[in-house]
């Protein structure tokens, strides 16, 4: 067995190296304390490596692709079309090296100890110790005063029913990431933000799709309407659908792959070359003594108080492994939240709208409450609507599908929720965003003056709208 190298002590030890665990490094740096961040793959996590940042690589070559088909409505021609999938793929590795390379200059740049290795948390005082089964060989056991636990989460699998990836014909995100070539043929069981985004690109780049949910619509988590305007634009574009439908069972073929289903009291059998599972993720609490420790774990996610206390002291949990919604900027936001409520100040408002992105052709975007979930609580919702077939930028860019809504509380006039589709509006619903934390009112809103020619008029026009004085409609 190997020895053991000499224990580090530090103020708090981060382990996973995610958009939460690196972003609370930084601030612990900042705050003055002495840090390690343990990392047993690769700077970055999932998000940077394997999840966020390369999918938004692979989809922005796919959007580029998708437009030769318009280049004429431009005014424009060329006499090639066509890609070559291993560029595609490697474009979005390279731009995952370099954010991977950004993160380890950052983690120098604040002096946070880098450890390379597993870790496994053992009983210590005041906080539990972390004992590093390193990359190199050997171990090494860390002591800190705090630690806090950010290792994220992966795609969840039902092996049962033969949800099961195999690298070849059943992938999750990771295997979707890196793949061989580009299928003919592709069902996406899942149809939240990972499963259309993956349908969206494959679809753009010429392969025949179809999504499988078993909730009643596309998008379950976002407004209804959204939902509704999304089915129709990726149809639309050519993406088939089978919702309600309920997996029954994968099996291997000679060719790929069969999925059965049941939907409408049917049952039917879909083919295609591969399956991609995305049907939810499960926290990575296994292997790190968390049980030994008495942590609290529920439905695979750790339990914890507002500040990310597990009830053990010391320790700490943030982001994908806390629970919902797995999301890299609310676990930035909680890493933050955390690590200052640790070091005794008051911290940042755990309580902020958390936007959520789906980065699909059209892409979806919105924060806050739905219109139904502003009703079921009684708000008495004023809703308004504007599309950007008006909007003279949309116009101009081709770009005339989709709209902007808003939903505020009848009573007090305060922004309670937005929702959009269309071109960018993953950029623009950061404007809701400021404008909800801000505890901003209709008044606010339609008293901003709105740069024109901007799509971000279109939010301007859905403020006015709620309250009956649209402009350009």
């Amino acid at each position: 067995m190997a020895a053991e190298t000499k224990a580090g002590s530090f103020d708090v030890i981060i382990i996973g190296s995610g958009p939460g665990g690196y972003v609370t490094a930084i601030r612990a740096s900042q705050l003055g304390m002495t840090v390690a961040i343990v990392e047993r793959e690769l700077l970055g996590g999932i998000c940077l490596n394997w999840g966020c940042i390369p999918t938004k690589a692979l989809l922005k070559s796919g959007e580029v692709y998708e437009q030769l088909d318009h280049l004429a409505d431009y005014g424009l021609s060329v006499e090639k079309r066509g890609f070559d999938f291993d560029k595609v793929v490697q474009r979005s590795r390279k731009v995952s090296a370099q954010l991977n390379a950004g993160v380890a200059f950052l983690m120098k740049k604040h002096g946070v100890e880098v450890v390379e290795g597993a870790a496994t948390l053992t009983k210590g005082s005041p906080a539990p110790n972390v004992v590093v089964a390193l990359k190199a060989g050997g171990s090494r056991t860390l002591i800190g005063k705090s630690v806090i636990v950010a290792t994220g989460a992966r795609a969840r699998t039902i092996p049962a029913i033969g949800l099961e990836p195999d690298g070849e014909r059943v992938w999750t995100y990771r295997e979707a990431l890196v793949p061989k070539s580009a299928p003919k043929s592709l069902i996406v069981i899942g149809s939240g933000a990972i499963g259309l985004e993956f349908a969206s690109f494959f679809r753009a780049l010429g392969s025949d799709v179809t999504v499988v949910e078993a909730l009643p619509r596309i998008l379950p988590v976002e407004d209804e309407e959204v939902s509704k305007a999304a089915l129709k634009a990726f149809e639309k574009r050519g993406l088939k659908f089978r919702v309600p439908a309920n997996v029954k069972k994968l099996t291997k073929t000679k060719s790929g792959v069969a999925v059965e289903i049941e939907a409408g009291g049917k049952a039917e059998t879909l083919e295609a070359e591969v399956a991609i599972v995305a049907v939810g993720i499960v926290g990575n609490v296994e292997d790190i003594g968390l049980e030994a420790l008495g942590v609290k774990i529920e439905r695979t996610h750790i339990v914890t108080d507002r500040h990310g206390a597990t009830g053990v002291p010391g320790l700490y949990a943030i982001g994908d492994v806390a629970g919902p919604p797995w999301l890299a900027h609310k676990a930035s936001h909680e890493g933050v939240h955390c690590i200052e409520h640790i070091a005794g100040l008051k911290p940042t408002n755990i309580d902020s709208p958390i936007p959520g992105c789906t980065y699909s052709t059209p892409q979806i975007a919105s924060v806050g409450l739905t219109e139904a979930q502003a009703r079921e609580q009684g708000r008495e919702p004023k809703v308004g609507r504007f599309p950007f077939r008006v909007n003279g930028k949309a116009i101009a860019s081709g770009e005339t599908d989709g709209f902007v809504k808003t939903v505020f509380d009848g009573k007090t006039g305060a922004l309670i929720g937005a929702h959009m589709i269309g071109a960018e509006v993953t950029e623009m619903i950061q404007g809701y965003v400021i404008a909800m934390t801000c505890e901003a009112t209709e008044a606010e809103l339609q008293g901003a003056i709105f740069p024109h020619p901007t799509m971000s008029e279109a939010m301007h026009e859905a403020s006015l709208d709620a309250y009956g004085l649209v402009l350009h409609i």
